[in-house]
């Protein structure tokens, strides 16, 4: 049964060769090998896109294919990577894939992770951190070549030094990447002595990390070309530093918020008055308005942390807590009962037995 190109692209026989080229692109990369690693049918999705763009984007293979439902008498096509087609698709995915040779050997090493704990103001403020880490650097003696100096590196006689293997399979032809060399077209028989053949060495190395003000646990910080070095002569990976802020004993974190919980005493809160408030930038003056209930809170503008935006700050929020004394002098005993006496003269907190009842069996008085 003959193939339906158009279908197999899902365009229509009209379709432009621009509309042909972007239904290609999308499922070449949709059922590309490199995405879709020992998927059988993801490999013949992809050996069928490649036929049918093949024949579909030359306008005298289209034009026979029309005609006669094939290309030529033969019906046979060149469908791999290699031949034409192979230009047209390194023009049209170069920058995506590129070839196997290249891509191993522009590969990066491993990135690495590195736990920091920070202090609760260094989170705020921002501060700068001096770590040592594990380091896989370059071999100062073969330069990442993983050849020893002097020596040179033998050509593969399996890829004839291209890196890659040409199988054909009926009308397909497909590249895979040398087993023998793993696609660098050579094979070091001379390895380095100094990194035995791997191109780096392991050593530490300390480096200074801006911490910038704001952050919080569980946020990353990328330190570029700080990583692993990776397999011979590519570019280091990256240093993630994972931030892992401590618990303060006054001040807790609410996104940009700093919290902060006060103990006052009912005179206060009934009266009014001026406290001392605890913030990261020292202490400050809070005036408290008569009548304020116990769990009021209030806001300092400004005093939290610096937004994740980099512009403006949070605030300090301040939570009241009432103080009740845990023990009495005999005059704030008198003068509690003067109080009670009045409340429940003025019938303002008579419930059940009254306020003063109330007040001695909550500090367990005894008559």
């Amino acid at each position: 049964m003959k193939k339906d190109y158009y279908e197999i692209l899902g365009v229509s026989r009209d379709a432009s060769e621009e509309d042909i080229k972007k239904a290609y692109r999308k499922l070449a990369l949709k059922y590309h090998p490199d995405r879709n690693q020992g998927d059988k049918v993801a490999e013949e999705k992809f050996k069928e896109v490649n036929e049918a763009y093949s024949v579909l984007s030359d306008p005298q293979k289209r034009m026979r294919y029309d005609r006669f439902g094939s290309e030529d008498d033969s019906n046979i096509f060149d469908f791999g990577f290699g031949g034409n087609f192979e230009s047209v698709f390194n023009d049209l995915f170069g920058d995506f894939f590129g070839g196997t040779r290249q891509r191993q050997r522009t590969r990066k090493g491993d990135d690495l992770r590195y736990n920091l704990e920070i202090e609760f103001e260094e989170a705020v403020f921002g501060t700068e951190k001096e770590i040592e880490i594990p380091k896989e650097e370059r071999c100062p003696s073969c330069n990442g070549t993983r050849i020893e100096p002097g020596y040179q590196p033998v050509t593969c006689r399996h890829c004839g030094g291209r890196g890659q293997i040409r199988q054909t399979h009926g009308f397909f032809t497909i590249n895979r990447t040398c087993e023998y060399c793993n696609g660098e077209g050579y094979i070091i028989r001379d390895p380095c002595k100094n990194c035995r053949g791997k191109g780096y060495i392991k050593t530490k190395k300390n480096i200074k990390v801006k911490i910038p003000p704001g952050v919080d646990t569980g946020m990353r910080l990328k330190v570029r070309g700080e990583g692993a070095q990776g397999y011979g002569d590519t570019h280091p990976g990256d240093l993630y530093i994972v931030i892992n802020v401590k618990e303060h004993p006054l001040f807790e974190r609410e996104g940009d918020d700093i919290i902060v919980r006060v103990d006052v005493h009912f005179p206060i809160l009934a009266l009014g008055g001026e406290i001392t408030v605890p913030t990261l930038e020292g202490e400050k003056k809070l005036n408290i308005p008569p009548g304020t209930q116990p769990g009021k809170t209030f806001r300092m503008k400004g005093f939290g942390v610096t937004k994740s935006t980099g512009y403006g700050k949070g605030d300090l929020v301040i939570y009241l807590n009432m103080v009740v004394p845990s023990s009495l002098t005999e005059r704030q005993r008198y003068l509690i009962e003067e109080l009670a006496k009045e409340f429940e003269q003025e019938k303002e907190f008579t419930i059940g037995r009254g306020f003063k009842e109330k007040v001695r069996q909550f500090f367990d008085w005894k008559e």
